[in-house]
């Protein structure tokens, strides 16, 4: 059947394409995805959505971008302490995998585009605690980074032990504890210890 075209209103059919395009995202990934079949569930012709992000690779770009942004929304909003910076970030890939899944796959999309870059990089000072970290703070920020990415990585795959339960957020809890986070990244927090330092503490205590 032909899709139903809809009207919209002026401005309204740009944001109705990209939450089309997740739902996509969602349902087939994001390689499967096209840009004819996100018009078709936003009622729109492919033409229309052609003239907003030109080609699947602009669409992307935008959702990219939206997720970048999303991101650093979420890590803004996180209680204080490094521990629950990790677990504002899993939360985040959990409860947006579609945004989560574009935005590490860059063959995907354009990189280079400017909304993309001005995103990327307001998330990276959150990450670092710095817009210009020195070489050790980037990294044990790329440390902490790849921890959380991985650990939610695995969850949303279903390859974690199931020993350690079916919430990630408390799993996070568990498992981020055990990378020994430096002073200069736990001063990112405003000073006050976490639970992860208290976790460096006890881990730098044993053998």
């Amino acid at each position: 059947m032909p899709p139903v075209t809809r009207q919209y209103h002026h401005g309204d059919l740009r944001p109705a394409l990209l939450r089309a395009a997740v739902e996509t995202i969602a349902e087939t990934g994001p390689a499967a995805m096209s840009l004819r079949e996100v018009a078709r569930r936003a009622g729109v012709t492919h033409a229309a959505a052609a003239y907003h992000f030109g080609d699947k690779a602009g669409l992307l770009t935008a959702v990219a971008a939206e997720g970048y942004r999303m991101l650093g929304e979420a890590l803004r909003d996180a209680d204080p302490g490094f521990l629950e910076l990790g677990v504002a970030y899993v939360r985040f890939a959990v409860s947006h995998r579609a945004h989560f899944e574009v935005m590490y796959r860059p063959e995907l999309y354009r990189p280079d585009d400017a909304d993309v870059r001005e995103a990327r990089a307001a998330t990276a000072v959150l990450l670092y605690g710095s817009a210009s970290p020195d070489s050790g703070r980037l990294a044990a920020g790329v440390a902490a980074w790849s921890l959380v990415h991985g650990l939610a990585t695995l969850w949303l795959n279903g390859t974690l032990p199931e020993r350690l339960g079916h919430d990630p957020e408390e799993i996070t809890r568990v498992v981020a504890p055990h990378l020994r986070v430096p002073v200069s990244l736990r001063a990112r927090a405003g000073g006050r210890q976490s639970d992860a330092d208290e976790g460096n503490a006890r881990q730098a205590s044993g053998p």
